[in-house]
């Protein structure tokens, strides 16, 4: 569902009120967080979607991370989670589901959290992914609404993942390009978020659906503050500006440019292809991190030492009113 429907439908739901509900639906943020006591408050998400690649265990690990990302955008630890399935289970055998779980359940393990249960239907095509509950201290979650003017912005996982499946369901991507993205999938933001915590930062998202202009917009309004990102700098998986120049852009890229760009101000020097990356839907992309300037090298240090060897300065928050700036960089 693009942005611009789910604004439409989230319209026609009744206002939550509750002293402690912290994060809910009246922002743009990952996920929602209710506090339980002065020091502990739950964060809650969900996201399942139809598979990435046809490995069916790899796929259920990226079903996997991408739902738990949320927990890390907020600052917050996954403790427990939930299967959520639909499966064809009278014309696909149901050895690719347990593939698919299993995969699943591995990457929750990984993340340090444990799998309590779930919910399954029979569905035409194959869906699947998790309900994750986090927590974290309510003193130090963060939001996509804290950014400041002066603080720089840092991207923690390379663009171009949309593009790519893309490419793969086309078959015009190499098997080595095939790897290399579900790599990048598979990868928990755990140890971009721990290093996040260890540093002190003022907003935080991750990079999903909406790609990297849609979630840097929520980002920029929530604030109200105006980002403005070096398009030079922004980190690209290999071949992508290839396969973009060539047509291999997926409908949700389109989507996210017609919803988001009146309020994108974009250098005449950058090119189209690297514009159809910026607006590249990303399945379990990075973290976009605002961070103040002078705690920027402190955050770069820690994301190296903790092995996000792709994470890069990309722009700088300034003082505005809810846009987006694209300098054409170097």
């Amino acid at each position: 569902m693009g942005p611009g429907t789910l604004n439409q439908v989230l319209q026609y739901l009744p206002a939550m009120a509750d002293p402690n509900l912290l994060v809910g639906m009246d922002s743009a943020d990952d996920a929602g967080v209710y506090r339980l006591t002065e020091e502990l408050a739950l964060i809650q998400t969900v996201d399942f979607f139809t598979p990435v690649v046809d490995d069916p265990y790899l796929y259920g690990q990226i079903a996997a991370a991408n739902a738990l990302s949320d927990v890390y955008a907020m600052g917050g630890r996954p403790l427990t989670a939930m299967n959520i399935v639909a499966f064809p289970s009278k014309k696909v055998d149901t050895t690719v589901l347990g593939e698919i779980l299993r995969g699943g359940a591995d990457k929750i393990l990984e993340a340090g959290a444990v799998l309590v249960g779930g919910h399954s239907i029979d569905d035409e095509e194959p869906k699947y992914g998790l309900a994750v509950t986090g927590i974290v201290h309510p003193d130090r979650i963060v939001t996509n609404c804290g950014a400041r003017p002066g603080d720089k912005l840092v991207l923690t996982k390379p663009l171009g993942i949309g593009i790519i499946t893309t490419a793969i369901k086309a078959e015009m991507a190499t098997g080595e390009l095939e790897q290399e993205v579900s790599r990048w999938m598979a990868t928990l933001n755990r140890e971009a978020a721990a290093a996040m915590a260890a540093t002190g930062v003022h907003a935080c998202t991750d990079i999903t659906g909406f790609g990297l202009l849609g979630h840097g917009l929520e980002m920029a309004r929530g604030s109200g503050v105006d980002l403005v990102i070096d398009a030079g700098a922004i980190p690209v998986l290999p071949q992508v500006l290839e396969l973009a120049a060539m047509g291999l852009i997926p409908g949700g890229a389109y989507n996210n440019r017609r919803y988001v760009e009146a309020d994108i101000d974009i250098a005449a020097g950058v090119p189209e292809a690297l514009q159809d990356v910026l607006y590249d839907p990303q399945t379990s992309g990075g973290l976009l991190i605002a961070v103040a300037a002078e705690k920027a090298a402190g955050l770069m240090a820690a994301l190296k030492e903790r092995g996000v060897s792709a994470a890069r300065l990309i722009g700088e928050v300034q003082s505005g009113r809810g846009r987006i700036l694209v300098q054409s960089g170097r």
